[in-house]
């Protein structure tokens, strides 16, 4: 009876995650029902980011992708606003709300100016496909994950387009190892995409229309009707200078956390995500592993448990699966990289948008 009353005593801690990627969504959905669990994102949805260039090319697919927090939170409070301050008990938002808390949670990751509702995003996956085939050529700035699936797949399903990706590195996807990279880019030459390394190009002084012409930083010439940026984005930290936690950033703009995902110095106040400060590869997986390493200590601190019980959570191998189009993809393991219809099985067909569904609680498909 005793654990009944502390489990039920438990169940009224106010948690408040502030960030619906895939880390804050997470963890909100596995707390819902054992804690007063707030949600603060400035969108209604979670999206399922690395589907997003397959929704560019394949519109139906975002329907999967792109999912309302209404949907998969069905026991919390969900605030869709910014968060922008926040005191020792309360959050303020940008709309007025002042939410308490016993225990805050962090993970507003990158920021990304997306649509607040649903079917604006969904309407804007529609636009960029238009672009995209009404386009006879299109110019890819950026070498990275984003740059190269996106490259991917426009080559794989518009093979009569040009297409030219400018990167600025001296090989592509510079995240993971240099073997990856150079299978990457004898991929994509495979598939007649014209890959320019240790270049940028200055888009401020060119509009979207046709025949543009873009001038390279060594001075080469591309036309293309359209462009797709696909660099990095800011962390999305802005909002912490002003705040309490101002002293927590590294100098890269991410919140110094512990081996127990807290922020340093603070008992009752986690990150998870892109937005922390270990030193690994920012992705997908990882951040739902925060996720469960901060559901599971702060079900031992509101279950009155001690804090050297909380688990520790352990930097992961650099592990990265990039998907070349709807069959093949290149792969780093801790053991070996690889390319071709291995990884594609793994990743490509589906982009683990199933998975995580179902993970969620959700049915795989949508009727």
């Amino acid at each position: 009876m005793g654990k009944q009353q502390q489990e039920s005593e438990g169940s009224r801690r106010k948690v408040v995650v502030i960030g619906g990627g895939i880390g804050g969504s997470f963890l909100a959905k596995s707390l819902q029902f054992i804690a007063d669990v707030t949600l603060i994102d400035s969108k209604e949805y979670f999206e399922i980011t690395w589907a997003s260039l397959r929704a560019m090319v394949e519109p139906p697919f975002a329907e999967r992708s792109v999912v309302y927090h209404k949907d998969y939170i069905v026991n919390g409070r969900i605030v869709t606003s910014d968060a922008i301050n926040f005191t020792e008990n309360e959050v303020l938002t940008e709309d007025g709300n002042r939410i308490a808390y016993d225990y805050l949670v962090i993970a507003t990751g990158h920021k990304d100016p997306v649509p607040e509702s649903r079917s604006e995003r969904l309407d804007q996956f529609k636009t960029e496909n238009q672009k995209i085939k009404s386009a006879q050529s299109i110019l890819i700035v950026g070498g990275g994950p984003t740059g190269v699936e996106l490259a991917g797949e426009i080559a794989v399903d518009f093979p009569d387009k040009k297409v030219t990706l400018v990167h600025k590195g001296s090989r592509l996807l510079e995240f993971i190892g240099p073997k990856a990279g150079h299978k990457t880019l004898d991929w994509l030459v495979a598939k007649n995409v014209d890959v320019k390394l240790g270049q940028t190009v200055d888009l401020n002084s060119i509009s979207d229309g046709g025949g543009n012409t873009y001038v390279t930083s060594a001075g080469e010439s591309i036309k293309a009707d359209c462009h797709f940026l696909c660099t990095g984005k800011p962390v999305g930290s802005g909002w912490l200078k002003d705040t309490t936690l101002k002293n927590n950033l590294d100098s890269h703009g991410r919140l110094m956390v512990d081996e127990n995902l807290r922020v340093k110095g603070q008992k009752n106040i986690f990150a998870i995500g892109d937005i922390t400060d270990i030193a690994e590869i920012k992705q997908g997986y990882v951040a739902k592993k925060h996720a469960s390493v901060v559901t599971n200590n702060l079900k031992i601190l509101m279950s009155g448990g001690k804090e050297g019980k909380m688990e520790t959570y352990r930097p992961q191998a650099a592990m990265a699966i990039v998907s070349l189009g709807r069959k093949e993809g290149v792969a780093q393991f801790p053991f070996m990289t690889t390319i071709g219809c291995i990884p594609g099985l793994i990743k490509s067909k589906d982009l683990f948008v199933g998975r995580t569904r179902k993970e969620l609680g959700l049915q795989s498909k949508v009727n």
